[in-house]
Order: C-alpha cells, then sequence, then structure tokens
C-alpha cells in the first residue's frame, strides 16, 4: 500500500523552476509558479502568445528548443506538460536521475509531487489535493469552500499575526500566551469583521489580551 502524500506548503522565490512544455496547461503551471514569485524557465520549441510575451517582459526565461537533461541544471523543480507521453517519461527519468522533484501532467504515477487547487485569502492558503485522481474535483471543492471561507478570514488572520508578534514580545510566560491566542480566535472578531465593525473588533482585541494578564 503506497504512503500518503506529505502536505507542504514551501517557499519557491527565486529558485529555479522549469516548466517542460509550451502549450496552455504549461501556461497555467507557469502563472501558479509567478505567483510564488519562482525563477522561471520554459523548455519548449513553440509556445503560447502568453508565454512568448512573459519572456519578451523578461519575467520568465524561454528556451526555444526541444528539451535535453542539460536543461534540468539547477532546477529546484520540473513540471512536464509537453502533452507528449514520451517527452514527458524522459523528462521525469532525467529528473529521478538527478533527484530533482518531478510533477507530470495527468501522469500521476510519474509524479513526485501534485499541484492542488489553493484558495487563498491573504495569506490563509487552503490546499486540496487528490494525488492526482480527479482535479475536477479539487477544483469544485475549492470552489464550494469559497462561500465558507469568505476574504473577511484574510483580515481577521492578519489582525492575529499581528497581535501574535506583539504578544510574544510582551508576554514572557508561555501558558499566558497560548491562553492570549486562544482567546482571540474563539472571540467574536471575526463576526465584527464581517459586519464591518472595525474599531469595535479592535477593542474586542484587547479586551481579550487585558482578561488573560489580569
Amino acid at each position: 500500500m503506497p504512503y500518503p502524500l506529505f502536505p507542504l506548503f514551501i517557499r519557491l522565490d527565486g529558485r529555479i523552476c522549469l516548466v517542460v512544455g509550451g502549450g496552455k496547461v504549461a501556461g497555467r503551471k507557469v502563472d501558479s509558479l509567478l505567483e510564488a514569485g519562482a525563477a522561471i524557465t520554459v523548455v519548449s520549441p513553440e509556445a503560447t502568445a502568453r508565454i512568448q510575451r512573459l519572456a519578451s517582459q523578461g519575467r520568465i526565461t524561454w528556451l526555444q528548443k526541444i528539451f535535453s537533461p542539460d536543461d534540468l541544471n539547477g532546477s529546484f523543480l520540473v513540471i512536464a506538460a509537453t502533452g507528449d507521453a514520451a517527452v514527458n517519461g524522459h523528462v521525469a527519468a532525467a529528473c529521478r536521475s538527478q533527484a530533482i522533484l518531478i510533477n507530470v501532467v495527468d501522469e500521476p504515477g510519474l509524479c513526485d509531487f501534485f499541484l492542488p487547487a489553493v484558495l487563498r485569502r491573504g495569506a490563509l492558503s487552503i490546499a486540496i489535493a487528490t494525488e492526482g485522481k480527479s482535479p475536477l474535483l479539487a477544483r469544485k471543492l475549492r470552489t464550494e469552500l469559497e462561500q465558507v471561507i469568505t476574504a473577511p478570514y484574510g483580515e481577521f488572520l492578519e489582525l492575529l499575526g499581528q497581535q501574535r508578534e506583539l504578544i510574544k514580545k510582551t508576554v514572557p510566560d508561555r501558558a499566558r500566551r497560548e491562553a492570549i491566542f486562544r482567546s482571540l480566535v474563539d472571540s467574536d472578531i471575526f463576526d465584527l469583521i464581517v459586519a464591518g465593525k472595525q474599531d469595535e473588533a479592535q477593542e474586542r482585541i484587547r479586551t481579550c489580551i487585558s482578561s488573560q494578564q489580569d
């Protein structure tokens, strides 16, 4: 029985990520990597107008050629999205020989990692993965969650993050810090944010903190 996947959020800013393929699917992967700040190289004899435009703007590098293992040099991870099973298999084999993480579109058995459907609300990210068995289901679930995890959660998280840093600096006792964090999360601050009562939300934060410091 295969092991379950290890869920992980990872920083890609500045890391070299290679996309092999220049079609629409490859373009979507490029967009996702750009959002994460990756340094992207696309290898493909042909490319969509968008990929060409990104390359002309200097936002990505486009190598207009057939893939070769030398293209992997310095790559942190690779996505194969050529639409050609033989080429994708060749890319996967080359990555494995160099211990480079590989995702092959529509070939779960060749993947070291999967790209989940992601719901973002500011710094809050919720990822849904199906081990490549049904990306459509993952996207459906993300759409449903969008109705539950609404935009104010992002604002709530920012407030919690600000208070967390302040409390870590001013409250030396760890147990008391945890009690304050819990009171903030379990309070009605989020409801006040949804209602547009920002001043009352700030007052409730102060109340939560002071009640745990007495």
